[in-house]
């Protein structure tokens, strides 16, 4: 996404989370303004969490985050509905900024994530995870604001 990003991140030791994100913040910013020249922050504020407490949460919120994207090629998906599944899917098994390709099979980024624990709900099967997120409809958007 352009203007922020999202992460479903387990924590191992206390503070954890906030000291990753942290350092990715500084350091992507550090990168950031020496390319291109600058100074100054990139991030308005600090990051958000939400603590994940139900399965149920988990994975809506996966599917959620796996569908953002869809965004840039459809502003009101949220509201409407995906008007061209086809174009949607096809558009996101490419979309290099997601690890969604990484869980129908096809590498992104494979040494950065760990799938494992979510694929577990869906019996480690790609396939029934593309058609858990395919079968995407505006009322699990209420879902995952429910389930906050």
């Amino acid at each position: 996404m352009p203007n922020h990003f999202h992460l479903i991140v387990k924590q191992l030791v206390d503070g954890g989370i906030t000291k990753f994100m942290h350092k990715l913040g500084t350091g992507y910013t550090l990168y950031f303004n020496q390319k291109y020249k600058r100074t100054g922050s990139l991030f308005e504020g600090k990051f958000k969490r939400i603590y994940i407490d139900k399965d149920e949460y988990l994975i809506h919120l996966s599917r959620y985050i796996h569908l953002n994207p869809i965004e840039l090629i459809q502003h009101d998906w949220k509201k409407r509905g995906i008007k061209d599944w086809e174009k949607v899917n096809e558009f996101l098994k490419n979309y290099r900024w997601s690890s969604y390709p990484d869980y129908i099979g096809k590498k992104n980024f494979p040494s950065v994530i760990k799938k494992d624990f979510l694929m577990g709900y869906f019996d480690k099967s790609k396939e029934k995870y593309e058609k858990f997120v395919r079968n995407w409809i505006i009322e699990d958007l209420k879902k995952v604001v429910q389930l906050i």
